[in-house]
């Protein structure tokens, strides 16, 4: 399973991006998803995940900046961004969760991810 992020770009510092990924199957109500991200030079983390039952999860550094969300009707999640920080830039990826809980395994592979850059 690998799955295609979009909507990354340039954007100044205390901007704002949505991303989204969508992913095929008809099994996507019932599962969880999670963004993550690679910053140059950076092990790649965990931004934020939720849970089939709508349940989240953030990083510390995107608390009340980032909000995750999915549209099970379109098999999509995304990412709000808001007052990004020059911290944020970095390749994203979304993910998916082996069952509805984000503390389950990833399925699939990483993909190409989407890059968002933030500028002062």
């Amino acid at each position: 399973v690998q799955l295609q992020a979009f909507g990354g770009g340039l954007v100044q510092a205390g901007g704002s991006l949505r991303l989204s990924c969508a992913a095929s199957g008809s099994d996507f109500s019932g599962t969880a998803m999670g963004w993550y991200r690679q910053a140059p030079g950076k092990q790649r983390e965990l931004v934020a995940a939720i849970s089939s039952g709508g349940s989240t999860k953030y990083a510390e550094s995107v608390k009340g900046r980032f909000t995750i969300s999915r549209d099970n009707a379109k098999n999509t999640v995304y990412l709000q961004m808001n007052s990004l920080e020059l911290e944020d830039t970095a390749v994203y990826y979304c993910r998916k969760y082996y069952g509805g809980s984000y503390s389950g395994l990833l399925i699939g592979s990483w993909g190409q991810g989407t890059l968002v850059t933030v500028s002062s």
